[in-house]
């Protein structure tokens, strides 16, 4: 090579050396390109539904290429010719039909030396997948090929590829196809059109004005023409746009509670609801907006979460915003937010995050039945505050599964070895060692320095040992019955009568003391003597402002 001191050479080695020769080898093959640009607004709001219920369960994200590609997927298996490859042999010419959907993503790596890498692993038979796990399959694949991990087996016998330039901003692609296949599909960017581009998201939605993306499928136009190719995306548009209940089969496989978007025209200008409308007309829709409100706040908690074992959500009509006659062009669209939020006005899409986040999620709440106004008003302040919704991070979730595992194990151990004793099992009211654990820890970091803590039997040996610190094997020689060796009939459940004292440590690392107050059989009497005990140690320490002793009934 002739020496050049103006410019830097790099040899390239490796996978580039391979991804050179496929694109030289790629000039071969004769190829034709079908370009399509598919509305996306029923997807993007979809999308956020997705996300919404995903992310409180903990199951990653999803993003537009997921549910891109699954439309895909569905269109190839309904078209298995479109994926047809040319081979030529010995023996003659040939067009290759695969029988499965083997779907190779196109993934961007960087190097170690700051070099970008584009690998094509594939999903295999990605046609008999549902939604989740096609996620699965595709999220370990991007996460084995970002470490490195990726086989000979994950490149084989790749039918289809999905390219995403949108990613980096590209409005379109045509991409190169390799030699051996013949079908690749690459999605531009996501936005509203260009020419609408300076409108504010208030005209944007007042005009019911929507982001679109553009779709590409290059093929070999050997053995796939070009009306296959536009019949595929016209279909892949169909889906996306919700065809043959493609956003409720996601739903249902998700275990998602809501109604999926619909797609639908915009009616709010014919009837006046828009800029412009009558007063009738938008105190009519004001009045839908509450009824919808109303009915979360009544009905929301049917659709909570709160079967471990089998979550079989029954959508409930009055929680659909379609009753109501609203649209997906509706939720970017402002309306009065009542007792809702501190702005005088918030998005539909605003107003059913907070009812979802508050009443339809693992716990719920139930309170329209309470007579008192100022009762209800107080609960509805406290459930429906943004402020308020707990954040439970992956931290914090390993911290209470660490708990739940400690006290059923607890549990079993007790169960299998001292068949017959009374032992009053926490079993059904696990929750409450991480519940307590959960109290003590906020009590610390709130400068609480006691808590004393009144409680039945039932949970109570639990309690002893995974929250006061008491010895389980002193646990364990009470139910052998030694505490009262001249009793015939052993120590019976004394051991759940008495009293403890202990140290909590927090996982920050700060200690508060713990008092569990002795329990006699008649369970009212500890109430009040917690209570008691409570006062006198505020008062013994000159705690005027009861904040530093607290009580746990």
């Amino acid at each position: 090579m002739e020496d050049d001191d103006s410019a830097d050479h790099e040899k390239i080695r490796g996978v580039g050396r391979l991804i050179v020769k496929n694109m030289t080898a790629s000039l071969e093959v004769p190829t034709a390109t079908t370009v399509r640009v598919v509305p996306v607004k029923l997807m993007d709001e979809n999308r956020r539904l997705i996300n919404e219920h995903m992310d409180v369960r903990a199951l990653g994200k999803a993003s537009y290429t997921h549910i891109i590609a699954f439309a895909m997927i569905r269109a190839l298996a309904e078209m298995p010719r479109v994926q047809s490859s040319f081979r030529e042999t010995e023996s003659g010419l040939w067009r290759r039909i695969p029988k499965h959907v083997n779907f190779g993503l196109a993934i961007d790596i960087p190097g170690a030396d700051g070099t970008r890498n584009l690998v094509v692993p594939k999903v295999p038979e990605a046609e008999s997948m549902s939604f989740g796990e096609f996620y699965t399959a595709y999220q370990g694949i991007v996460a084995r090929g970002r470490d490195g991990k990726l086989t000979a087996e994950d490149y084989a016998n790749c039918t289809v590829t999905l390219t995403n330039p949108g990613g980096f901003g590209t409005t379109m692609s045509v991409p190169r196809l390799m030699a051996g296949q013949g079908l690749i599909l690459a999605v531009g960017s996501i936005g509203v059109p260009p020419e609408v581009r300076g409108m504010s998201k208030g005209t944007l939605a007042a005009n019911a004005i929507g982001p679109v993306m553009t779709i590409t499928a290059t093929y070999d136009h050997r053995v796939i023409q070009g009306a296959e190719s536009g019949l595929l995306l016209r279909r892949v548009e169909e889906l996306l746009d919700g065809g043959d209940e493609f956003y409720d089969q996601i739903f249902s496989d998700l275990r998602i509670p809501w109604s999926p978007a619909r797609v639908a025209s915009d009616a709010s200008l014919s009837l006046g609801l828009g800029p412009g409308g009558t007063e009738q007309s938008k105190l009519d829709q004001r009045a839908k907006v509450w009824q919808l409100v109303n009915a979360y706040r009544s009905r929301g908690c049917r659709l909570a979460d709160l079967d471990p074992l089998e979550y079989t959500p029954d959508p409930i009509a009055s929680l659909d915003p379609a009753t109501y006659g609203f649209t997906v062009w509706d939720l970017d669209r402002t309306f009065s937010s009542g007792d809702l939020s501190h702005e005088p006005t918030i998005s539909l899409r605003e107003i059913l995050v907070q009812l979802r986040r508050a009443y339809c999620r693992r716990w719920t709440l139930e309170y329209m039945h309470v007579v008192s106004r100022s009762k209800k008003m107080w609960l509805r302040s406290q459930v429906e505050n943004p402020a308020n919704a707990a954040v439970i991070d992956q931290e914090d979730r390993l911290r209470i599964l660490t708990s739940l595992s400690r006290a059923e194990n607890f549990e079993r151990f007790l169960h299998a070895t001292y068949v017959g004793n009374k032992r009053f099992s926490l079993e059904g009211g696990d929750t409450m060692i991480p519940a307590l654990a959960a109290i003590l820890d906020r009590a610390a970091e709130g400068g609480v320095e006691r808590v004393v803590i009144g409680m039945a039997h039932r949970g109570r040996l639990n309690v002893l040992a995974n929250i006061m610190g008491k010895s389980r094997a002193q646990i364990f020689r009470e139910f052998e019955g030694v505490l009262l060796p001249l009793s015939q009939e052993g120590s019976g459940d004394v051991k759940y009568h008495l009293g403890q004292r202990g140290t909590y440590e927090t996982y920050r690392g700060k200690q508060v003391e713990v008092v569990l107050c002795a329990n006699p059989s008649h369970l009212e009497a500890v109430d009040p003597v917690v209570c008691g005990m409570t006062r006198a140690y505020q008062d013994a320490i000159g705690d005027v402002d009861r904040t530093r002793v607290l009580a746990v009934q």
